[in-house]
Order: C-alpha cells, then structure tokens, then sequence
C-alpha cells in the first residue's frame, strides 16, 4: 500500500473547545474531557464528503497499534461511492489517503439491466483469535448516480476480510434461510462483540417486507474466512412504520445490551445474558422516568470497565427544526439495571454547529457516526456530518474521549 497522508488533522472545529470533568456531571467522572478534531474538510463543495467513518484498532507490524478506518463518499441521500479505507500509526492523528476495497464496490445485477449492487453501512471490526479484520456491511441498489428506488431487491449482509498481509478478501454473503428475512436481514451500521472462542455475537434487523421488522440477537461462528449464522433468538417486535433498525450490541460485566433505533419518536433499549434472548425491550428515558425523544437515528455503545455509556440524537430547543435531530451528538452513562440514562451525567460529544431553528438546512447532520476504544487513555466517535440540501457539503470529524482512569476493554496492544 503506498501510504500518503491525507490530513495532519490540525483543525479542531471553531465551536469546539474542551470540556473538564467538573462540566460532566458530578455522576461521570470517568470522562475527563472531550476533544475534537477534523481530519477532512469539505464544507466549500471542493472536494469530497466522506461519510459512514468507521474505524477500529489492530496490532500493527511495526509493533504499534493501528487503526483501520472503513469509508465512503456521499453525494446523495443514500447515495454512496465504493467503500475505502484508510490507516493511521500515530492514534488518530494523521492518516493515509483513502484506497477502494475492491470486493466492496460495485457490481452489476444479472437480469436487471443498468443495476449495480453496491456496499454500504460497513463496521469494521478486528478479529483477535484469527488476527483478521471483518468488514460487514450490507448490499444497496443503484441505478445511474442515485440510490435505486424504485427497484430495490431484497437485501443482506456482505463482507470482505483483511488478512494479516493487507489483502482483502472476495465479496462475501453471510447467509440465512430464513422467510422471515425475505426481504431484508442486516447487521448495518451494528456494533458487534468478539467472544473468547472467536464467535461473534451481533444483532438483525430483518422482516418479509418493508414496514414492520424485527430485531434479534445473533451468534455467528467465524474462522478467518467465512462468517456464518450458528443461532438466531427470539424477535423483538414493533409495529411503527418499518419497524426496529439498525440494531448495536455490547458486552458490559458478563451482559449483553443491545440499542435499538425506531420510527415512532422513541429509541429502545434490552438486555440479554447470552446475547440471543433479549426478552422484552423498553423505551430510552432518564433516571427521573422522563422519556428521551429520539426520531429514527442510530444510536452506539460507549464501554468502560468502569462503566457503560450511550451516543446518540435527541430533541433539543437547540435542534428543534434540524432533520430527525441529527445535531448534536450526545453522550451519557447508563444505568444498567433500570436501562436508563443518567440524566447529569449528559454531554455533548460534538456539538451543533449553526442555528437549528431558524437555518436548519444549514446545520450539518451528524446520525451516522460510529465509537471505538482506540487505547486505555481514549475512545473516539467518528462521524461524516454532511449538509443534504446544500450539495452534499461536509466534513470528516474525530471526537476523543479522554478517561480519567484505563479503560481496561482497549485491547492490550494499544
């Protein structure tokens, strides 16, 4: 790989300073503070909006962590170029210049003149028992420059795998004969968990049609090479428009949790003790029983072993006519046996940049962001905040989270 770096990352966005401990919360003390970075700018239209920034971290040759970083352009609502990647040997702060993962472009459709099928919604994620690197996305349609609408096949998880000498594998399907998944089944944009014995525990979104689909808890057996479904639990159910999307699940002191994005103003939340039975899930709201007003936007798991935390949007007087409330993005710790959000323990990880109530287009949107433990001192939250009705304009951000002790979950090699 011949290696360019892209970007010192020097700029720090003009809104943003750092946060101390004392403005956190007295309930979230393992937050030291929060500082924040742009490793790529593209807010004067004159150069390339990254979007979907995923990254996560491996032992690197020289004997240093690496970090690998999944990502593509956006032009277009849903409208996305071939899945990239991209890597940085000094924690985040500078990083090669963007190379296509050739088994996650675009291919075209048998039978289905001018259609491709491309890659999107990609988690990376380093496997340790097989020293490879998984990247599961899923399948989306396009006709010409724009996502495909009007003829959207069925659609399920592909993958590709990075070998310990750089290469990336094939195009992959990770395969379930299941009706219930006739029309969709997907682990997109879904935080995933490695366990001991090299089986990866992760959640679908999957139903027969578009509206109405359900989410379950999943064990996946994995050998370096191929990714495949060993046992399915029992679905969560939800009847509001297309039902539960774009599940994340965590580990956290021997449970299993598991974060729910839906369209009905709520996002939702379950726990499990083998990652496959989540019983009955609930509706995110603070410690005081106050519901957390979330529109259709993703949330992730950030992990302590000290404590467990959540980053997601929410309604704000700030954000008030902001798309689905995609700016800014907050973080708070969660009480895990009430399932609940501690509500003096909130802040903002990136903030709103712009006027969400009376120039809203002009707000970038921030709801597909991604979090990593990139050491013991620090975890990020990526994101590629973009302007939909401004061209597409936008910027690629880092946020660190600087603990105020070791994170013991950052993998050993960091």
């Amino acid at each position: 790989m011949q290696r360019r770096e892209f970007l010192s990352a020097t700029a720090t966005l003009a809104a943003c300073g750092t946060l101390s401990a004392a403005q956190s919360g007295s309930g979230n003390r393992l937050i030291q503070s929060i500082s924040r970075q742009t490793l790529r700018e593209n807010r004067d239209g004159k150069s390339e909006t990254w979007f979907h920034p995923r990254a996560c971290m491996l032992p690197g040759d020289d004997g240093r962590p690496l970090a690998l970083m999944t990502l593509q352009w956006i032009r277009g609502s849903d409208y996305f170029g071939p899945v990239q990647w991209s890597t940085s040997r000094d924690l985040g702060q500078t990083w090669t210049d963007p190379e296509p993962i050739e088994a996650l472009g675009r291919v075209p459709v048998e039978n289905h003149e001018g259609l491709q099928a491309g890659v999107c919604d990609v988690v990376p994620q380093y496997h340790p028992p097989t020293r490879t690197v998984l990247a599961l996305g899923h399948v989306v349609f396009y006709r010409g420059p724009r996502f495909s609408s009007g003829d959207q096949l069925a659609r399920y998880p592909v993958y590709s795998v990075r070998s310990t000498d750089g290469s990336w594998s094939p195009r992959r399907i990770l395969h379930w004969d299941d009706p219930r998944g006739a029309r969709i089944y997907t682990n997109n944009c879904g935080q995933r968990v490695v366990l001991p014995d090299g089986d990866i525990i992760m959640s679908f979104t999957f139903g027969p049609r578009d509206t109405a689909r359900m989410v379950a808890g999943v064990r996946c057996s994995f050998d370096g090479r191929q990714l495949a479904v060993k046992q399915v639990g029992p679905a969560l159910e939800h009847a509001a428009g297309r039902g539960l999307l774009e599940p994340s699940v965590t580990q956290y002191h021997d449970r299993f949790y598991l974060t729910i994005r839906a369209e009905d103003g709520q996002g939702y939340v379950a726990a499990s003790d083998d990652g496959l039975d989540y019983g009955t899930k609930r509706a995110w709201a603070w410690d005081d029983g106050r519901p957390v007003p979330m529109s259709t936007t993703q949330q992730h798991w950030l992990t302590h072993g000290d404590g467990l935390f959540l980053v997601y949007t929410r309604q704000d007087p700030s954000n008030t006519n902001v798309i689905r409330w995609r700016s800014p993005l907050w973080v708070a710790r969660v009480e895990t046996e009430r399932l609940c959000l501690l509500r003096d323990t909130e802040q903002v990880v990136l903030p709103l940049v712009g006027d969400g109530v009376n120039a809203p287009d002009d707000v970038p949107l921030m709801g597909n962001f991604h979090v990593t433990n990139a050491s013991a001192d620090q975890s990020w939250v990526t994101v590629g905040d973009w302007l939909p009705r401004r061209n597409a304009r936008g910027n690629l951000l880092l946020a660190r989270i600087h603990w105020s002790r070791p994170n013991p979950l950052a993998a050993h090699w960091t």
